[in-house]
């Protein structure tokens, strides 16, 4: 009703998002409390892990991405981040899974999807473009230039989520959020801060509620002495369950990840891979 009510004065898209982050702070502090043992056998018996298709990085996270978390990939620029996104995207989608790619910067290439799911099928050549078609059914992708768009689609996709029945996602792909979220954090302005946490609880929370894997891309920043460090600072840090960082050898062509935070994972794991 709020929101209706918003929608008839000027300027309305901030004043709705105003409204939908103030109900989602409401709506945190009215959860059912849970014991441990309903955390335990709802980890044990609807979460499960996505495989990147990718051999060396699933082995690395033992299964792959797991449903229920925020994953960050962080790195400099051709780094991998996004081949990774389009990879896991084209293995999600192949399996009818339903997949969501919210892209900032128009760095979606549905032909490098094609390309993926082609060589990964291992079907005869009459069969793969059935195959391409289905998968790419599966993915749905918006452009998300701004932080209140991505709130706003957010926001539609949990409303979808919890009223169409049939409707299901297992894989969200934000590419990239520093990219919507570095421009609200200038100065000492508490907004920006703010809708950088609203953006972290609503992904945290479709993932938990829809046994969905969320998947973001990060880039780096100078920090101390000229070292890089994953950007928007220490307040998002605790944002995402886990925390991978990417380099590559341009010489060999040669990727790797790095665990950098892991709930049940020793920091420092690594893995080399290829991308094809």
């Amino acid at each position: 009703m709020l929101v209706v009510s918003a929608e008839q004065l000027p300027n309305s898209d901030k004043l709705k998002q105003g409204i939908n982050q103030l109900l989602s702070i409401i709506e945190t502090y009215h959860q059912p409390w849970i014991n441990g043992l309903v955390l335990l056998e709802d980890r044990e018996q609807n979460k499960y892990y996505i495989s990147t298709g990718c051999n060396s990085f699933d082995v690395l996270l033992q299964g792959g991405l797991r449903e229920g978390y925020v994953t960050e990939l962080v790195g400099p620029s051709s780094s991998g981040k996004t081949q990774i996104c389009f990879q896991v995207a084209s293995n999600v989608a192949m399996k009818s899974g339903g997949v969501v790619f919210l892209d900032s910067g128009n760095s979606f290439l549905p032909t490098r999807v094609k390309q993926i799911i082609t060589r990964v099928s291992g079907s005869v050549e009459n069969q793969v473009n059935a195959i391409v078609q289905q998968a790419m059914r599966n993915i749905e992708c918006h452009a998300v230039f701004d932080i209140y768009t991505l709130i706003d689609v957010l926001h539609q996709l949990k409303s979808k989520l919890e009223s169409q029945v049939g409707y299901e996602v297992r894989l969200i792909i934000i590419d990239s959020v520093s990219s919507l979220i570095a421009p609200i954090l200038g100065g000492n302005s508490a907004q920006g801060h703010a809708l950088m946490v609203s953006v972290g609880y609503l992904l945290k929370k479709l993932a938990d509620r829809h046994n969905i894997a969320v998947v973001i891309t990060n880039h780096m920043v100078s920090g101390e002495g000229g070292s890089l460090k994953p950007a928007l600072g220490e307040s998002w840090k605790n944002i995402p369950h886990v925390r991978l960082q990417f380099s590559r050898d341009h010489t060999t062509n040669i990727y790797r990840v790095y665990i950098l935070k892991h709930p049940y994972m020793a920091y420092g794991g690594s893995a080399n891979f290829v991308i094809t």
